[in-house]
């Protein structure tokens, strides 16, 4: 489990979490949700340890992070947005990324087969469609069995097919045991995935609970009606 108590990052005079207390279940896929300014960049930063809290504390199964790589090395993490040297191949990255982690565990390449990527590992990055690229950022977050998923619009840029595809690998990592923190402005998308919601405005945690509990509690029958009548003002919830 991945609990945060107290977590202040600010910036400048600008505080952006504001005393974030929130936990996120072990083996369970969790959506990151909020308005626009909510927070939610810079906690995925946090829990990643590119961000290091102005205050507060986060912890996984009880273990307070330090942003080592003892840590970075449990985490896979699909960034919405990511720049790869256009000279350089699928092929290369994935020799990079398993020597950075040490080279002792061999990447399974499972979802570049379901993607059918075969050959194009093998070419320039800076020959591929925008959607290709993303299906290597998928396989490069899933390739070394990690114990938390961070997944930033990891749909983004995908075909339906595709996208269908890595929505079924999201499930099988449920399914194994892996933790999942997904975001998503598509929350049909994220209905359809998540388990939990984590609610952020303004830097706090406005709900943190099971998405069944969500929009019973709001009284609608989809996380989307739910989640726009509380950015409406339309309900008020306690954090579950």
């Amino acid at each position: 489990m991945i609990v945060t108590r107290g977590v202040v990052k600010r910036f400048g005079r600008r505080t952006v979490l504001a005393g974030l207390d929130a936990e996120i279940r072990t083996g369970r896929i969790t959506a990151l949700v909020g308005p626009n300014g909510a927070g939610k960049t810079t906690f995925l930063k946090v829990l990643l340890g590119l961000a290091r809290p102005t205050a507060g504390q986060v912890a996984i199964d009880g273990v307070i992070l330090d942003g080592g790589p003892e840590y970075r090395a449990q985490i896979g993490y699909m960034p919405q947005i990511v720049h790869f040297p256009a000279h350089l191949r699928g092929s290369d990255l994935m020799t990079m990324v398993t020597a950075l982690r040490g080279g002792t565990t061999q990447p399974d390449l499972s979802l570049a087969e379901a993607f059918d990527l075969g050959a194009t590992m093998r070419r320039p990055l800076g020959e591929l469609s925008g959607g290709t690229r993303q299906k290597i950022n998928a396989v490069l977050a899933f390739a070394f069995a990690p114990k938390l998923l961070i997944l930033d619009e990891p749909t983004a840029g995908l075909d339906p097919l595709a996208a269908r595809v890595l929505k079924d690998r999201i499930l099988a990592e449920r399914a194994r045991g892996t933790t999942v923190l997904i975001t998503s402005h598509v929350l049909p998308e994220l209905e359809e995935l998540a388990d939990d919601v984590l609610f952020l405005v303004e830097g706090k945690a406005a709900w943190a609970g099971a998405v069944k509990a969500l929009t019973h509690g709001t009284g609608e029958r989809t996380l989307e009606r739910a989640v726009a009548r509380l950015l409406g003002g339309g309900v008020r919830l306690a954090v579950a």
